[in-house]
């Protein structure tokens, strides 16, 4: 009768071990942090954007007189645009999962837009 195990067993197949490294860890989910921040940063950025933006109409929106009122709604609408665009990063950044992996200064210069719109709102003297 014959065995199925061959008669000349090297030290690697004794104990089972491949002769080459094998990386059997469980994967860790925090293993993908880059490609998820490279992914999570796209919104963040075209969010933090898009604020600046609406602060800088704001703050070159000059109205003619106390009679503009249209200038003066223009102010306020690009002021609330800002605010909700940064608030939407706030926001965004709020999430565990998303601040596990971006941390805060990702979300500073969008809460900085936000706050600097607010002043500039209740400034507008509408």
């Amino acid at each position: 009768m014959h065995s199925s195990k061959p008669s000349h067993t090297g030290d690697s197949q004794q104990t089972g071990h491949s002769p080459y490294p094998v990386d059997d860890r469980p994967h860790h989910p925090d293993d993908d942090r880059c490609l998820l921040r490279v992914i999570l940063a796209v919104p963040v950025v075209l969010l933090t954007l898009a604020a600046a933006f609406f602060l800088w109409l704001a703050i070159t929106t000059r109205p003619d007189g106390d009679w503009d009122q249209a200038a003066y709604g223009g102010i306020e609408l690009a002021c609330a645009l800002a605010v909700v665009s940064a608030g939407a990063v706030g926001a965004l950044w709020l999430a565990p999962s998303v601040r596990r992996v971006m941390r805060w200064p990702w979300a500073v210069p969008a809460v900085v837009l936000g706050v600097a719109a607010a002043v500039r709102w209740m400034s507008s003297g509408a």
